[in-house]
């Protein structure tokens, strides 16, 4: 068979597939595309996502809370506030085992209580309150330590024996964005003066807190 006879060959039935085909819808409308299934499956993204919007409204806002990252914040200025004093200590010849306890004066200054010759305190004293860092670390502490301290207790009294502290639930902002550690302590901060010394947890007020550091810990 040749290749011209081959061509005319395929093109007649090319074209009898043709007249073979259904005539196609009149006018300009379009058929319209089958409307889809509605999802019946527990698997459907529709399903999904409204049992996980159910699920996140039910659930308490506590656990929304980044203890984690809450601890690593107060341990970076606890080993900063450490480092600091460890170097103190030596620089004065000081035993490096000494324990000191940091806190502020009625003036608001940074004052050191333990072991210390009281020349030598002074001068410690007078290089910590110099220190810009040092008295930063020392004032978030005093906000965040306490905050920490009764936030942590709260989620292990809930894991534990599912008792729900409506003070935590009520620090706890709607917006992520707000649920950072100072957002918190500055939140149990201001509410602690209207709430009951039973929900206050033992709270710490700032102007009284102290922290008793070892150096060698």
């Amino acid at each position: 068979m040749s290749l011209l006879t081959s061509l005319i060959k395929a093109s007649t039935q090319f074209q009898q597939a043709l007249e073979k085909r259904p005539p196609s819808a009149s006018g300009n409308a379009s058929a319209k595309p089958d409307a889809p299934d509605t999802p019946t499956s527990a698997t459907d993204d529709r399903f999904t996502l409204s049992e996980r919007a159910t699920v996140d409204t039910a659930r308490p806002k506590s656990t929304r809370l980044s203890m984690a990252e809450y601890k690593q914040t107060v341990g970076q200025d606890l080993a900063y506030m450490r480092e600091t004093l460890r170097h103190k200590l030596a620089e004065y010849k000081l035993n490096p085992a000494t324990s000191v306890e940091v806190s502020k004066s009625d003036g608001g200054t940074i004052s050191l209580g333990g072991k210390i010759p009281e020349q030598t305190r002074s001068r410690i004293e007078q290089d910590l309150n110099n220190s810009k860092p040092f008295r930063e670390a020392f004032s978030r502490l005093s906000a965040s330590e306490p905050t920490l301290h009764f936030v942590d207790n709260a989620l292990k009294l809930n894991k534990a024996y599912g008792v729900n502290n409506s003070l935590l639930d009520t620090l706890v902002s709607d917006n992520q964005q707000f649920n950072g550690l100072q957002d918190l302590a500055h939140r149990y901060d201001s509410m602690r003066q209207t709430i009951s010394t039973d929900q206050a947890g033992g709270y710490t007020d700032r102007k009284n807190f102290a922290l008793s550091l070892n150096t060698r810990a």
